[in-house]
């Protein structure tokens, strides 16, 4: 098979990691066709702040040849970090001094970055995919909410947690991990929330109580907007008793979860500007499925996890290393996916930076286990 036959490599969704994998592909000549059913890029809202890592999310956008125009979009200053108590104690404090390998950047703005990067027509938009079969040549089709279908030699699903193109490989499916957050945003807060906007900082805040599976963190983004993720341990049906439309009764009933704690930080849950969004996290399980011959995943489809801040970095990572392993085998398609698969397999079984891992903290003092963990982290 080559790639000059009559269908390009299709990927079915239009994050970053479908994007980077289109992307690194257009660099080495390789055409491709992305699939999104969002109606437009501007069809929703696409998140507030990313972290790029030096280790994994800048090495794609490098394969992707995009590192200068990516270092246009860094917020400069944001790479500021600090951990408090419950109480509002601060336990670690570190500045932005332009030399860390986090920088952040708006997960839109990004977005857009690789978008402009592609050929126009590149990305299909208003093509919902709602399922994948395998015909009987060996190639794939796919089927999308329209009616419409296309069939391709080489198909790549990278259409997130509820992927429609996973089935073809895994019978794996998302699981709630037990935990949620609810996202909040004040805006101008440096003189409308100025209490909040002193605790969190010029960055990024984790605020931690004595156990595991509660917190309130927080970023800082352009115009003194403080962008708040409340972390709930609690059950699906918990959640939905809670009328998230009514932003006083809603936040009122979240914050009674973190009493006792510092008024500064259970402002950030109840001097919400908008309403407050709930989010459950799913997982999927760890596992490694036999090779199908003529698709793989990328990015959340593949190895959906709790946030833990790798998740967007990793789904680049893939995009980037599945389009250099399609180019440095272009007469061999299956020898480029068993080594993309492999390496991508490697990465989803071992843990990221154990520094980061916010979730693993166990034990009776989080807060203080976290900021030992930066300081630690500073010291290397």
């Amino acid at each position: 098979m080559t790639f000059q036959s009559h269908t390009p490599v299709t990927i079915v969704g239009a994050g970053l990691g479908g994007l980077v994998l289109a992307r690194v592909l257009h660099v080495h000549g390789i055409p491709a066709a992305v699939y999104e059913g969002e109606s437009s890029p501007m069809a929703r809202a696409q998140g507030g702040l990313l972290d790029i890592h030096d280790y994994n999310g800048q090495l794609a956008l490098d394969a992707a040849d995009l590192m200068e125009e990516f270092r246009g979009l860094i917020l400069e200053g944001h790479q500021a970090l600090r951990v408090l108590s419950a109480d509002g104690t601060v336990l670690f404090e570190k500045g932005d001094d332009g030399t860390g390998g986090r920088p952040e950047v708006y997960r839109g703005e990004l977005r857009r970055m690789l978008l402009d990067s592609l050929p126009d027509g590149t990305v299909r938009w208003g093509r919902r995919a709602v399922g994948a079969r395998t015909l009987d040549d060996g190639r794939h089709e796919v089927t999308f909410a329209d009616g419409t279908t296309v069939v391709t030699d080489l198909l790549v699903g990278a259409d997130g947690a509820w992927s429609r193109i996973r089935p073809l490989l895994t019978s794996g499916t998302p699981g709630y991990t037990g935990t949620s957050i609810v996202e909040t945003y004040l805006y101008d807060s440096d003189t409308r929330h100025v209490a909040a906007a002193k605790a969190v900082g010029g960055g990024s805040m984790f605020g931690n109580g004595s156990t595991p599976g509660k917190g309130i963190n927080a970023h800082r983004e352009r115009g003194g907007t403080l962008h708040s993720y409340v972390e709930v341990t609690e059950p699906l049906e918990w959640f939905a008793a809670i009328d998230f439309t009514d932003t006083a009764a809603a936040t009122a009933r979240i914050a009674r979860e973190f009493g006792g704690w510092a008024p500064e930080l259970t402002a950030l849950i109840t001097e919400t500007d908008i309403a407050p969004i709930h989010r459950p996290f799913y997982a999927l399980p760890v596992e490694r499925w036999e090779r199908v011959p003529g698709t793989t995943l990328v990015g959340d489809a593949a190895h959906l996890g709790a946030p833990n801040g790798e998740g967007a970095n990793l789904a680049m990572l893939d995009g980037a290393e599945l389009g250099k392993a399609l180019a440095a085998h272009p007469g061999d398609v299956e020898a480029a996916l068993v080594e993309y698969e492999q390496a991508m397999f490697v990465r989803w079984e071992t843990p990221a930076d154990d520094e980061f891992l916010l979730e693993s903290l166990f034990g009776d003092d989080v807060p203080r286990q976290l900021a030992d963990l930066f300081e630690a982290g500073e010291r290397k």
